[in-house]
């Protein structure tokens, strides 16, 4: 082996030993060249090399000059209020969590409880919510408070402003979006409405010469909701994004009317935020790639009817014959999902209706008292 090169037997060592300078110039014979290879100085080495020769390989470990100072902390039953707190207000923040526990008579500052916070990986609200949920799985008969509830919702809507989407059967969410397929001679310009069952992945597509709330709403009347009532699937919530089409006054906007007529929530991603709507971007880009980028080589389009026809015919084959690598799809086509899957929607449904069914029983069990007037209608007032 020639000086200056160190053998694979050496470096393996040196990897595994925390006395990595010293183990180079061993093998090289050549301190100047340890240090180079290893990144260090001279004067490191000579004082590795003296701690190595007082202490071994332990005088060689870095040690933190960070050293707690347990006089400074709270008392243990304040630092266990501090801990309770986090998880019955995941949401409160250092400053609000002070305060609450000022109420209490336990004194600490808010640099406090984020003192405590960090000693107890709590000093964000995920982790926080993280705790809590661990918490509820290891007891699952605990009883959680209205803070509890509104914290586990906040963080649901974050999660799906964030891409998260929250999906538990056929017609749970559906995602729409627009899309611009571009401008054609004699045509004019060309917009898509996409839906896409979340669950199953199943695709339906319209096309249009304008974007507009009608042209969204019309999408759900023409081809979703028919095709879902065909499949006694109902739909439950759509998610679009802040778009004019998709957003506006209830009693002037066509699409927020025609979603309270049929009884469907709607939700709105974050705001700009298009990496929200995923499911619906990543399926553009499928539709670009494998029909219109083929499509318009192929085909001179005069009209958009003949390319709807086209556009028909590819998604049978999308939605078919394509298999998909969906969550919940595992190879399979999103038809084929949508059908193993549908009894799922309708056990549900099922759920749903006995819980109504129970609440309508309580309510008819324990009637509402009526509080009667102490003058009766046949009574008369005397001055």
């Amino acid at each position: 082996m020639l000086k200056g090169q160190v053998s694979d037997d050496a470096r393996r060592e040196i990897d595994q030993s925390q006395a990595g300078p010293l183990e180079v110039r061993r093998e090289l014979g050549n301190v100047s060249q340890a240090c180079r290879i290893m990144g260090y100085s001279r004067d490191s080495f000579y004082r590795f090399k003296q701690l190595y020769a007082q202490h071994g390989k332990e005088g060689l470990r870095e040690v933190s000059r960070r050293k707690p100072i347990p006089k400074n902390r709270v008392d243990p039953e304040v630092e266990a209020a501090v801990v309770q707190l986090a998880s019955e207000y995941p949401a409160y923040g250092q400053k609000r969590a002070s305060n609450e526990l000022r109420k209490r008579g336990l004194f600490v500052s808010p640099s406090g409880v984020r003192s405590v916070w960090l000693r107890h990986n709590l000093e964000t609200f995920k982790k926080r919510l993280t705790a809590l949920e661990k918490l509820l799985a290891e007891n699952e008969t605990m009883v959680l408070t209205e803070a509890q509830l509104q914290a586990l919702e906040r963080a649901k809507q974050q999660r799906e402003s964030e891409g998260q989407l929250e999906t538990h059967h056929p017609g749970y969410l559906g995602a729409q979006d627009t899309y611009y397929v571009g401008t054609i001679k004699g045509i004019g310009r060309i917009y898509q409405q996409t839906f896409i069952d979340t669950y199953t992945r199943v695709a339906m597509v319209k096309l249009y010469d304008r974007k507009n709330a009608l042209t969204a709403a019309d999408l759900l009347n023409d081809r979703v909701i028919p095709w879902f009532e065909e499949q006694e699937v109902p739909l439950l919530r759509i998610l679009t994004d802040r778009g004019t089409e998709y957003c506006g006054s209830l009693q002037h906007h066509e699409y927020q009317l025609y979603l309270a007529i049929e009884e469907i929530d709607h939700t709105k991603t974050k705001a700009r935020s298009p990496q929200t709507n995923g499911m619906c971007e990543r399926f553009h880009r499928t539709m670009s790639e494998e029909f219109y980028q083929v499509a318009f080589r192929k085909t001179l389009y005069i009209s958009l009817e003949q390319l709807q026809a086209d556009l028909d015919e590819w998604l049978v084959y999308y939605n078919r014959e394509r298999a998909h690598s969906g969550r919940y799809c595992d190879g399979r086509t999103p038809m084929q999902t949508f059908r193993d899957t549908k009894h799922l929607a309708h056990q549900k449904q099922l759920e749903r209706q006995f819980e109504q069914q129970q609440q309508q029983q309580q309510i008819e069990a324990n009637p509402v008292p009526v509080i009667h007037s102490p003058l009766s209608a046949n009574s008369s007032v005397s001055d």
